[in-house]
């Protein structure tokens, strides 16, 4: 035992944060004066992802991504107490809790917050469950939203890129009106997960400013009127009144303080401040302390979420939203995304990854991740003859549909696993510059790209992400940074600091420019994006509507 360090972390205060991601919640005690992460522990959901039946048996259709409310509370008794005893920090020291949650995940409740799923004789019922961000089976209903705002010229469909997306809160809401009309009328609150477990945590319902402006199309105070709501269809007229509207809570403000109830959960003191919900993105910004104009953060795990805040305001296309302090206060916060990443090279590995291949790694002690990266790296640009598109979880940005698909062209009876690996990693970085460039043709300047996330760990991937957007990258300083982002804005709402900002310079750690682009795989990588570029416009923007026949066929199929 460390003496030295317990005699030290118990003269310091600390903050908690919570980081809700797909498949795990993750805890982190941070001490207040200087971001040093004291503590972390992570849980696994029980449930997982329910994406092909409930946890009754229930069979659910295609594209459906569903969670267990109550998997979120386990977070809470399990991975808080935890995180408490590995900081050797007693409960006592601690002065505030943060969360943050992925988004748009969001739930039907009743009035006093109790999940519908929860009651008697709903647990078979789909729609009564939460809908994770990666649900994507409202696509015919955000095409909807979108050309109905589009032929009525509706203003605030532009500063979501000019769509908006299935994976938001009206359109789900619209799905589950239509599909299940008595789920949708027993809905008294329709609520982002990123509020409910605030919610819980507290006993005090607030709406957070981040997903109301992103995700719930709150632009300058109002939403979606109600006569627009009413074309769409007329029971959904009083959504925002009757489900949705609610006090917004302002990032790094303070919710309300800990119930005894939750207190009991986490072994933290009844009575600390509870900060405002927010979202795992864009709390990971000043956690990478990527506060000032241009700095672009991306999360990269399972997807990839681009955050950037700058003081110029315009209309970027295929931008999941602008919101006026959605990201730091005085500074118009820009998001954008990929809705698949991680979950890609996930997919190959669990398909496309041969035996021998397999026993080859185990005898090398490598992961199969490791085992193909190692392989890949020694290719040249282009070795492979492959370029792919990075579509196998649908679009996020610039192109807003998520019944696009993935595809590789190239392939001969002589392409390997790792080729493809390779291009699949590749495709991905195409993404990126994708959205990087419709920032920059927008006037809206990009001067750095910071990762975060899970897939820093891979050096190959970082390499390929600063070739191919010809900028040097910087790798946040932590391993968990949407909960470190979530502990700095408790640091704020306890009123350690006088705004998020000045916490970023204390708290938040980066080391920048730890990859810089090679010039002649730059070169030889703008060959390639011309490529990804050809197909990206030729599949995602009309000209041929191959995909979505397919995803017609599959459904009927399906049905």
């Amino acid at each position: 035992m460390n003496t030295a360090h317990d005699e030290r972390a118990n003269l310091e205060t600390c903050v908690v944060g919570v980081d809700f991601g797909t498949l795990s919640g993750r805890a982190v005690v941070v001490r207040v004066r200087d971001g040093a992460e004291l503590g972390t522990a992570e849980h696994p959901y029980a449930h997982a992802v329910l994406d092909r039946e409930l946890p009754d048996g229930t069979r659910l259709p295609p594209d459906w991504a569903l969670q267990v409310p109550g998997d979120y509370i386990d977070v809470l008794r399990h991975a808080v107490p935890q995180a408490l005893a590995r900081a050797g920090v007693r409960a006592d020291q601690v002065i505030g809790i943060g969360t943050d949650f992925t988004a748009c995940t969001v739930l039907p409740v009743l009035a006093d917050g109790t999940p519908l799923c929860e009651l008697p004789g709903l647990a078979g019922r789909p729609h009564a469950f939460v809908k994770l961000w990666r649900h994507h089976a409202a696509q015919g209903h955000a095409d909807r939203i979108n050309a109905l705002a589009a032929e009525r010229r509706e203003p605030w469909l532009a500063r979501y890129g000019g769509k908006i997306s299935s994976e938001w809160e009206f359109a789900k809401a619209l799905q589950v009106l239509e599909e299940d009309p008595e789920i949708y009328g027993r809905t008294e609150r329709w609520v982002e997960a990123a509020d409910w477990i605030v919610w819980r945590l507290c006993g005090t319902y607030v709406r957070n400013a981040c997903t109301a402006g992103y995700k719930g199309q709150l632009q300058e105070g109002a939403y979606p009127s109600r006569d627009y709501l009413a074309a769409l269809n007329p029971d959904f007229a009083g959504f925002v009144d009757d489900k949705l509207d609610q006090p917004i809570g302002e990032l790094g403000a303070s919710a309300g303080r800990l119930t005894a109830e939750a207190a009991a959960w986490t072994g933290l003191p009844e009575g600390i401040i509870v900060c405002v919900g927010n979202v795992d993105a864009h709390v990971t910004a000043p956690a990478a302390a990527a506060v000032e104009p241009g700095q672009m953060v991306a999360i990269m795990g399972t997807s990839t979420c681009h955050v950037m805040s700058s003081n110029r305001r315009a209309d970027v296309p295929g931008m999941c939203g602008v919101v006026d302090g959605g990201i730091l206060p005085g500074l118009w916060g820009y998001e954008a995304g990929q809705s698949g990443v991680g979950d890609i090279f996930a997919w190959f590995l669990r398909t496309g990854f041969p035996a021998d291949y397999a026993e080859r790694a185990e005898s090398l002690d490598q992961t199969p991740h490791e085992y193909l990266t190692d392989l890949a790296a020694r290719q040249k640009v282009g070795e492979h003859g492959l370029v792919a598109l990075d579509w196998h979880s649908g679009n996020r940005s610039v192109l807003v549909d998520h019944d696009l698909s993935g595809v590789l062209v190239g392939q001969t009876l002589s392409t390997r696993p790792e080729d493809v690996y390779r291009a699949l990693l590749e495709a991905t970085a195409f993404g990126t510059r994708t959205i990087i460039d419709a920032f920059e043709t927008s006037g809206v300047p990009v001067s750095e790209l910071v990762i975060a996330g899970g897939l820093t760990k891979n050096p190959l991937l970082m390499q390929i992400y600063a070739d191919v957007t010809r900028r040097p990258l910087g790798v946040i300083g932590s391993a968990q940074g949407p909960a470190l982002g979530a502990a700095m804005h408790a640091a704020v709402a306890a009123g350690a600091y006088p705004d998020i900002g000045a916490a970023a310079h204390s708290m938040g750690k980066v080391h920048r420019g730890v990859y810089q682009p090679d010039p002649e795989r730059a070169v030889a990588y703008d060959r390639l994006y011309a490529e990804y570029r050809l197909l990206h416009d030729y599949f995602g923007r009309g000209a041929n509507e191959v995909m979505h026949r397919l995803r017609r066929i599959r459904t009927e199929a399906s049905a």
